[in-house]
């Protein structure tokens, strides 16, 4: 077998034009080179601004996205605002770091736009 992070398989991309952003991935759910499904969702929206793609172990997929979204709602209520996107990407890169010793097989992408005057932004 080769690495943990082919095992599901999953391709994300994102991309920037002026004063927008896209994402876009593949839906397809396999275990190596079996598709299991045609229906996975890979991407999600974090708020009117930020979107999200993530790739790599499925199950590790789903619980950071959960993750994404309860830290997303939390900072919503305390601030009372929406997360930027680089704000959110810092919030992700804290994440991935707390759990450095026992690691999320996946790679998160982030894309949106920053400011009022929607500025384009990507991480990964």
């Amino acid at each position: 077998m080769s690495s943990i992070m082919q095992y599901n398989g999953a391709a994300v991309i994102t991309m920037a034009g002026k004063k927008c952003v896209g994402i876009a991935s593949d839906r397809r759910y396999g275990i190596r080179n079996q598709t299991v499904g045609c229906d996975m969702q890979k991407t999600f929206k974090v708020n009117d601004r930020t979107l999200c793609g993530l790739t790599g172990l499925a199950t590790d997929m789903q619980t950071l996205e959960q993750r994404f979204v309860f830290r997303s709602n939390m900072y919503r209520l305390r601030e009372e605002r929406d997360m930027s996107p680089n704000v959110f990407s810092n919030m992700v890169s804290t994440l991935l770091y707390e759990k450095r010793f026992g690691p999320y097989f996946c790679e998160p992408v982030i894309c949106g736009l920053e400011g009022a005057e929607h500025k384009p932004y990507m991480c990964g």
